[in-house]
This record gives structure tokens, sequence and C-alpha cells, in this order.
């Protein structure tokens, strides 16, 4: 199993561009609760989780204001309400059903509402690496190639797959390339989809 620190990630970048106000927001695989102490600095008024596994969703339970404990598909069959602002932050490579999950966060997005999305990108480098020269997927007990990811994207995949949720996409982006941006700045920014392990899309609800 993953060390704590892969529960409470903080998610400041991703934090940073939600569009304000917050408002209500719900965070689909919380784990310890890592992103509230950002989004409540951000200004959301109320946080709720869903955190399928007990021990880390005790933890936040602490400072969230509500947690459910359950797969996402069986909590999202309880009365949660609407929300202003949905993350879905290295959630939905663990589903079978991506694209439903997505259908149904949207119907309980507010219009207008927004929603995050990051998923580990299928299209880097070191995937291809290890298919090609290692013989191997190379699947591992957490991070890029996590033996409990049941599917992957491409950032067209999970671009399409959010479109295909009734979501109007806003834009696609990465986290900073860091050493990797001279290389990028070298080929017009055309490798700059090989050289991150995460996609992140955000969309909002055209209802």
């Amino acid at each position: 199993m993953p060390d704590t620190g892969y529960y409470a990630n903080e998610r400041g970048d991703v934090i940073a561009a939600l569009p304000r106000p917050l408002g209500r927001v719900l965070d689909v695989g919380t784990g310890q609760g890592g992103t509230a102490p950002g989004l409540r600095a951000a200004g959301a008024t109320e946080i709720v989780g869903i955190e399928v596994l007990p021990e880390p969703a005790a933890r936040a339970a602490e400072v969230l204001d509500r947690v459910v404990v359950a797969p996402v598909e069986q909590a999202l069959d309880e009365d949660l309400g609407t929300f202003d602002t949905i993350l879905c932050l290295d959630v939905l490579e663990h589903l079978a059903d991506a694209a439903t999950v997505l259908e149904r966060l949207r119907a309980i997005a507010r219009p207008g509402g927004a929603l995050s999305v990051s998923v580990p990108n299928a299209r880097h480098y070191s995937l291809v690496r290890d298919l090609v020269f290692k013989g191997t997927f190379g699947y591992g007990d957490w991070g890029h190639r996590d033996r409990t990811h049941l599917r992957w994207f491409t950032p067209r995949d999970i671009r399409d797959t959010v479109a295909g949720a009734g979501w109007a996409v806003d834009e696609v982006a990465w986290p900073p390339l860091g050493r990797s941006a001279g290389l990028s700045r070298l080929t017009g920014g055309r490798s700059s989809e090989f050289l991150v392990a995460q996609v992140y899309v955000r969309a909002h609800n055209p209802a």
C-alpha cells in the first residue's frame, strides 16, 4: 500500500487553478482530506468527501464537513445535495465505468459548476520505454502505474470521456514540466504530452 503521503496530497496546483468562488465542494477519492486546508483557504464554504478506504476516511472526517465511506458508485446513491466544485483527482483510473460516474456527478453539479480531473498520462515516455525496451508494462504498488488502475487515458481520451459525459471541457493541461521544460521548448511544445506523468482536465456543467 502507498505511504500516508499518497492519501494526504494537498494538490495546491490544482486548487490554485479552480474557478472562484469554490462554494460547496465534493472531493471524490478524498484520501485523508489533504486538499481541505487549501480548499478552505480558497474560500470553500463546505467540503464533502468520498473515500472507499476506512482508515484514510477517518482522518478526512477530522478536517472535512462530511465523509461518505463507500465506493463512489455507492456513495452517489446517497443524498449529497448539489455542488459548485467537484474534484476527481487520481480517481477515474480506478473505476470500472468512469464515464457513468462522470455523468452522475454532472447530475449533482449546479449549472456552471466546475469539475477538475487528474489522471495518469498513458502517453508518458516511460511507458513506451518499458514496453519497447523492457518488455513489461511495469505495474507497481503506487504511482503512475499503480496495479489497482483499471483503465488508462491519454490527454485526448480523458478530454473525450469528460465531454462525452455531458461536461463542457474548458482546458486540458498538465503540471509544470520542471527539468523537461527545455526539451519541450526545443520541440515547440510538441513533446510536452510525452513528458508529463499526469493530465488535468477542467470543465463545467453547461446545464
